[in-house]
């Protein structure tokens, strides 16, 4: 910790345990003052302006008035109420309006607080699917090469086993059925192939549709979700679409699910749902999987109900955040961002190491034939007046849709820069 640290951090350093990193040898975190609009303000007054929108969340930006007067009017009258036999606006309405935005009849709205509990709780959903149906046995899932669903136990099983972060506790929790995506008519042979000898062991099927987010940010067309759903109604199987990164405009639909045509039978939502200001997340699923759970045996509910379920705050913030997402004015805002991260990172394709440019809706990345060193990236980033934290062999840009074309020029400019010499 160095003399110019606040007194809050040096006092707080010893007892805080920090997220993805080797604190022994890890650089000191930087001090956040305050945030506004696309910008994180330092304790020491240095601005930096935020690339990734604090792990895809602030879409609208920081302290967006909209959603900050939501939530002040939400915490004059209920700030939290437990969800156990009590009911509240904010929840119901929220409810009711994601169910009418999302295709199909993804209808019943199961409220959480992260996105891994979202995930955990698709999947809870999927293995009782089948035991209240009567159906014994299935108690896997299918999951694929390069994604990513959460940090927590049984997250951590459908992840790419190769991923860096999970490593150590393989072999705790069972091992799911981790396949290639149907990408061409091989790939798909092999998993109409596997869904046929392992499909009475198999719960479900879970996919990040457009994207596979943390595993490396990792594109694969519509097509793919259209072939799992064909294989999964061949084959009997649940849909899962994992949608807390792609969710809420960022591959410059509404839902990845909603542009691809393709609907799942449980969504799980989270990151930006609520603009970036409260933790939520949701899982949810469509009439034919609730209608397993309705019935006169008590036995057959789903016995889940995390403790700040459906905050009312949260909720507050999701409504405000849905209001903003109306308009459509972000639509216009992801066609400029696409544009701008396209032009600014073109020329990163030259630089030593880059394997790979690309750019879908409001995501902008630069892939490296090796990791790259996440903390001392961060320390040049921040020294041109930039947050981007890298992560794997990739240095990607997930920027808030109100990010100014100046911001945006910031923001390439700093990547490019720092290509030459990545390592």
């Amino acid at each position: 910790m160095t003399d110019s640290a606040p007194d809050w951090l040096a006092a707080g350093s010893p007892n805080v345990w920090r997220p993805y990193c080797q604190m022994k040898s890890a650089p000191p975190p930087l001090a956040v003052a305050r945030t506004q609009g696309a910008r994180i303000i330092l304790e020491d007054g240095r601005e930096l302006v935020d690339g990734i929108a604090s792990w895809w969340t602030a879409c609208h930006g920081y302290n967006h008035p909209h959603i900050r007067e939501a939530v002040i009017r939400q915490l004059e009258t209920a700030p939290h109420v437990m969800f156990g036999g009590l009911a509240h606006e904010p929840a119901y309405r929220l409810a009711a309006r994601l169910a009418a935005l999302l295709p199909g009849d993804l209808d019943h709205v199961f409220f959480a607080e992260s996105g891994s509990v979202a995930v955990e709780i698709a999947m809870k959903m999927a293995l009782q699917y089948w035991i209240n149906r009567g159906v014994a046995g299935r108690t896997r899932f299918v999951s694929f090469l390069g994604g990513y669903h959460g940090d927590t136990l049984a997250t951590m099983t459908v992840c790419d086993p190769e991923e860096g972060m999970h490593g150590l506790v393989a072999g705790v929790m069972p091992a799911q059925h981790i396949a290639a995506l149907p990408r061409d008519d091989i790939s798909e042979a092999a998993l109409d192939r596997l869904l046929t000898e392992k499909g009475g062991e198999i719960a479900g099927i879970i996919v990040e549709p457009r994207v596979q987010g943390a595993g490396g940010m990792l594109p694969h067309d519509d097509a793919v979700l259209s072939r799992l759903r064909a294989l999964a109604d061949r084959h009997g199987q649940l849909l899962i679409f994992d949608e807390i990164f792609t969710g809420f405009g960022r591959t410059g639909d509404l839902f990845a699910c909603s542009g691809s045509g393709v609907t799942p039978d449980i969504i799980t939502l989270s990151k930006a749902l609520t603009g970036g200001t409260l933790p939520l997340s949701a899982a949810i699923a469509n009439r034919r999987v609730f209608d397993a759970f309705w019935s006169d045996d008590a036995g057959a509910a789903l016995m889940h109900g995390p403790t700040y379920m459906a905050n009312p705050l949260a909720c507050a913030a999701a409504n405000a955040s849905l209001d903003l997402f109306e308009t459509g004015a972000w639509k216009a805002d992801v066609a400029r961002i696409n544009e701008a991260l396209t032009t600014g990172l073109a020329p990163c394709r030259d630089a030593p190491g880059v394997v790979d440019v690309r750019t879908l809706g409001a995501i902008g990345v630069v892939e490296f034939d090796a990791p790259v060193p996440v903390g001392a990236l961060c320390t040049r980033f921040a020294e041109l007046g930039c947050w981007i934290r890298p992560m794997g062999r990739v240095v990607y840009l997930t920027p808030p849709f109100v990010t100014s074309d100046a911001e945006l020029a910031r923001l390439t400019a700093a990547i490019r820069t720092n290509c030459r010499e990545p390592r």
